[in-house]
């Protein structure tokens, strides 16, 4: 598109109606055509009613969304702000670059059919789309190359690292800034303390840490929280094996490792015990239906309970709830140890935590009022000693069960606690939205979890509170047998990365340290296998598969980012040059294409903050790579003339650039050299 002035882009904009302001990115000037800073803000505008809805500035694509909406609102009758939100991005970009369905417009009279070729038709000249094409009942919208090339790579190069987020998104009110930001909490990993790091905690570890991340970058106040299982009769077992199993530099060493060999040895002396005793209760149950003599039995019984390596346990736990300093001592050693572990392997996943919460930290008071809460809104009732919520009463709620609150020892459970962890976040935190990140085996318990809060009348809590689940890792082990902990896991991912790396031996001599690029690869490896399929399928944990660089794997991913890298370092241009590259030389359909594909990434975040799966960024990034590798033979840049590489190279560095912002919005760590 060549020749455009502002007077015939602002006589554009003043025929298609479009009113309002909303800020526009600010295109470079160029040697070559396209249309200007002022030239696209004035097609673009959107009407007041949209500004909230729509941020040009951060994302392009919206000013295309307004320039078609009110191109199209006098042809169809429909004001621009009904069809803004109508205009969606496709699938693939041999369907456009946005396409509306016809039938959505809700429009009487003729067929949707007959409409779409009426509209297509009437459809005026602009200087930034095509006129539309007719499938169906839908309308296909392909923007023109120049000013789309100009728009998106001048966006890109200038918002770096930002480009594609929106801070606005995570506003109170994004009409008024100073209402704040909307807060979330994301629970999530929220690993057992002496007992293995499985499979859940992985992945809960993975999506979680992908969701705070989403939220970040869509300008939300994001609280990471990490809630360990620190807590109940498993410590008072852990304190007597240490006392009988115990090593100082173990503990020291790998406090997690320690802890959990240990409990594995105590186990195998209570196991038997509790065994013995449960064989005894039943030589009981059977004198008594006898109707013998059963009091040498309830002796042998009460004995072998009395002392029990169980029973030591108990009373030690008792001594932690009860507030003694020493046995409090030991186990904030244990946590405190435990954390400080958790914390180095957690840096190696880019993953941190603002508050390391646990079951400890639930205060009585906040049970206590729980319950105290259920009873008085008759919520909870007595059953057999015990104390129920029982769902099944209202057909609404029938399939939720009976869920129990409170034993018949008078002892909480994970529900009471959970009630009144709630409650107390709730109260500390003020939090617009908390995300439980947590498999889909508790998919019940987090179900009853929120229609309690609910009934008790705690509405504005459970409104707020949202399950993110997960499906199950199969076959999940390494070489050296069943995995026990996170570490185990990336030790061997890395080590196989390692050796999949010393297969072509003259690239590995040039990477300067392969053992720390190796675990960088054999993280985003198992990162990525993760995230490949929706959150709730199932997969099979192959190291074969994962660490392989054919197909969507992460080692693929990472070579895309380290070969632009490398085109980027052979190329040798200054930042200069690629700011004052003449981007219209940009013809070919492979440069057009890759483009199109760059543009829609800030709708790709925006609809990823809907899907919350971490798929819907990975598939993106594949498809990109995909074309990206089909264009290096086409768009040279070593050996290409001066102007042409100046150009090549500005579409190939904002290229890397969306890659690296789409893989740091999974935690990966693009690496530049492999």
């Amino acid at each position: 598109m060549d020749g455009l002035n502002e007077a015939q882009l602002d006589a554009n904009a003043r025929d298609s109606g479009s009113i309002g302001s909303t800020p526009i990115p600010i295109m470079r000037k160029t040697n070559g055509a396209g249309a200007d800073a002022a030239g696209f803000a004035s097609m673009t505008k959107p009407s007041p009613s949209n500004v909230q809805a729509s941020h040009t500035a951060i994302n392009p694509i919206d000013g295309y969304r307004h320039h078609i909406a009110n191109l199209l609102a006098p042809i169809t009758g429909v004001p621009a702000d009904e069809i803004y939100p109508r205009l969606s991005w496709t699938q693939t970009l041999d369907k456009g670059d946005l396409g509306i369905a016809v039938p959505s417009l809700r429009l009487k009279g003729k067929k949707p059919n007959e409409q779409a070729e009426e509209f297509a038709a009437k459809f005026p000249h602009s200087d930034l789309v095509e006129k539309p094409i007719v499938a169906g009942s839908f309308l296909q919208f392909f923007f023109k190359p120049g000013p789309l090339t100009e728009l998106v790579i001048s966006s890109v190069l200038k918002e770096k690292a930002a480009y594609g987020t929106n801070a606005k998104l995570g506003l109170r009110d994004p009409l008024d800034e100073t209402k704040g930001k909307k807060r979330i909490i994301v629970e999530f990993s929220s690993p057992n303390i002496a007992k293995p790091f499985h499979a859940g905690h992985l992945r809960s570890t993975i999506i979680g840490g992908f969701l705070a991340n989403l939220h970040e970058a869509a300008g939300w106040d994001v609280i990471r929280m990490n809630y360990l299982g620190d807590w109940g009769r498993q410590f008072g077992l852990l304190a007597i094996a240490f006392e009988k199993y115990g090593d100082e530099g173990k503990l020291a060493q790998d406090p997690i490792s320690h802890l959990f060999d240990i409990y594995v040895e105590i186990n195998k002396i209570s196991g038997p015990e509790e065994d013995e005793i449960k064989q005894k209760k039943e030589e009981l149950k059977e004198a008594k239906i006898s109707k013998k003599d059963t009091a040498e039995l309830e002796t042998e019984l009460s004995e072998l309970e009395a002392k029990s390596t169980n029973e030591k346990a108990r009373k030690y736990f008792k001594r932690l709830e009860d507030g003694d300093e020493a046995s409090l001592a030991t186990w904030r050693r244990f946590r405190d140890l435990s954390i400080e572990r958790y914390k180095k392997t957690y840096a190696r996943l880019n993953i941190r935590y603002d508050y390391y919460s646990g079951e400890s930290k639930v205060e009585t008071k906040w049970m206590e009022d729980a319950a105290k809460r259920l009873e008085e809104t008759g919520v909870s009732e007595d059953s057999q000693g015990a104390v129920i919520v029982d769902l099944t009463k209202n057909p609404k709620t029938k399939k939720l069960g009976k869920a129990l609150v409170k034993k018949r020892d008078g002892s909480t459970l994970y529900l009471t606690r959970d009630i009144g962890e709630a409650v107390k976040r709730y109260n500390t935190y003020h939090f617009d939205k908390m995300i439980y990140v947590v498999a889909s085996q508790q998919d019940l318990h987090l179900a009853q979890l929120f229609k309690i809060l609910e009934l008790m009348g705690h509405n504005d809590i459970a409104a707020k509170c949202q399950h993110i689940n997960f499906g199950m890792v199969l076959g999940m082990s390494t070489r050296r047998g069943t995995v026990k902990f996170l570490d185990d896991i990336l030790r061997d991912v890395g080590e196989k990365m390692h050796e999949v790396m010393q297969r072509n031996q003259s690239k590995y001599e040039q990477v300067e340290n392969p053992e720390e690029t190796a675990d960088i690869l054999g993280i985003t490896a198992v990162m990525v296998q993760d995230m490949t399929g929706k959150r709730v399928n199932n997969y099979e944990f192959s190291l074969e598969r994962m660490t392989s660089f054919e197909g969507d794997t992460g080692p693929y991913l990472q070579y895309a980012h380290a070969r632009l890298c490398s085109i980027t370092r052979k190329a040798g241009l200054s930042d200069k040059d690629i700011d004052t590259a003449d981007l219209s030389l940009l013809h070919e359909t492979h440069a057009v294409n890759l483009v199109r594909l760059l543009s829609q990434w800030p709708d790709v975040v925006q609809n990823t903050m809907k899907t919350l799966e971490p798929v819907t960024v990975l598939a993106y990034l594949f498809k990109m790579t995909h074309m990206l590798s089909s264009s290096y033979d086409v768009l040279k840049v070593v050996g290409s003339e001066r102007e042409i590489k100046k150009a090549r190279m500005a579409l190939y560095e904002a290229a890397r650039q969306v890659l690296n912002n789409g893989m740091s919005l999974l935690g990966l760590s693009p690496v530049e050299r492999m």
